[in-house]
Protein backbone atom coordinates (compact mmCIF):
# COMPACT_ATOMS: atom_id res chain seq x y z
CA UNK A 1 0.00 0.00 0.00
CA UNK A 2 1.43 3.56 -1.28
CA UNK A 3 1.68 6.76 0.87
CA UNK A 4 -0.06 9.59 -0.70
CA UNK A 5 1.90 13.13 -0.42
CA UNK A 6 -0.09 16.33 0.81
CA UNK A 7 1.40 19.24 0.03
CA UNK A 8 -0.27 22.04 1.98
CA UNK A 9 2.16 24.58 3.05
CA UNK A 10 5.45 26.59 2.68
CA UNK A 11 7.97 24.66 4.51
CA UNK A 12 10.30 27.23 5.32
CA UNK A 13 8.15 29.72 6.79
CA UNK A 14 5.29 27.18 7.76
CA UNK A 15 2.59 29.42 5.78
CA UNK A 16 -0.39 26.80 4.70
CA UNK A 17 -1.58 27.53 1.64
CA UNK A 18 -5.31 27.68 3.01
CA UNK A 19 -3.96 30.29 5.27
CA UNK A 20 -2.04 32.53 2.44
CA UNK A 21 -5.37 31.78 0.19
CA UNK A 22 -7.89 33.23 2.60
CA UNK A 23 -5.63 36.27 3.32
CA UNK A 24 -5.44 36.57 -0.69
CA UNK A 25 -9.23 36.42 -1.00
CA UNK A 26 -9.52 39.40 1.22
CA UNK A 27 -6.80 41.60 -0.56
CA UNK A 28 -5.35 40.36 -3.38
CA UNK A 29 -1.16 40.43 -3.65
CA UNK A 30 1.23 39.88 -6.06
CA UNK A 31 3.95 37.43 -5.85
CA UNK A 32 6.24 39.77 -4.88
CA UNK A 33 3.81 40.83 -2.07
CA UNK A 34 3.19 37.46 -1.17
CA UNK A 35 7.05 37.40 -0.62
CA UNK A 36 7.17 40.72 1.66
CA UNK A 37 4.60 40.16 3.91
CA UNK A 38 4.27 36.04 4.43
CA UNK A 39 7.65 35.14 3.31
CA UNK A 40 6.81 32.18 1.11
CA UNK A 41 9.17 32.23 -2.11
CA UNK A 42 11.63 33.89 -0.22
CA UNK A 43 14.20 31.11 0.93
CA UNK A 44 14.19 27.57 -1.11
CA UNK A 45 11.52 28.84 -3.43
CA UNK A 46 9.67 25.02 -3.71
CA UNK A 47 6.66 26.61 -2.92
CA UNK A 48 6.25 28.84 -5.94
CA UNK A 49 4.65 26.70 -8.01
CA UNK A 50 2.49 25.44 -5.61
CA UNK A 51 1.40 29.33 -4.90
CA UNK A 52 1.00 29.82 -8.68
CA UNK A 53 -0.95 27.04 -9.17
CA UNK A 54 -3.27 27.90 -6.14
CA UNK A 55 -3.53 31.73 -7.44
CA UNK A 56 -4.48 29.46 -10.86
CA UNK A 57 -7.25 26.84 -9.29
CA UNK A 58 -7.92 27.74 -5.43
CA UNK A 59 -6.63 24.55 -4.76
CA UNK A 60 -5.15 24.53 -1.29
CA UNK A 61 -3.59 21.05 -1.09
CA UNK A 62 -1.61 18.89 -3.62
CA UNK A 63 -0.99 15.20 -3.97
CA UNK A 64 1.52 15.55 -6.90
CA UNK A 65 4.87 17.51 -6.83
CA UNK A 66 4.60 20.50 -8.90
CA UNK A 67 8.00 21.58 -10.79
CA UNK A 68 8.25 25.23 -12.13
CA UNK A 69 7.85 23.58 -15.52
CA UNK A 70 4.54 22.52 -15.07
CA UNK A 71 3.18 26.22 -14.06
Amino acid sequence: MGSRIEIDRCVCYDVRFETLKCALDERPRTLDEIRSEFGCMDCCGMCRPYIERMLETGETVFHQIILPQDV
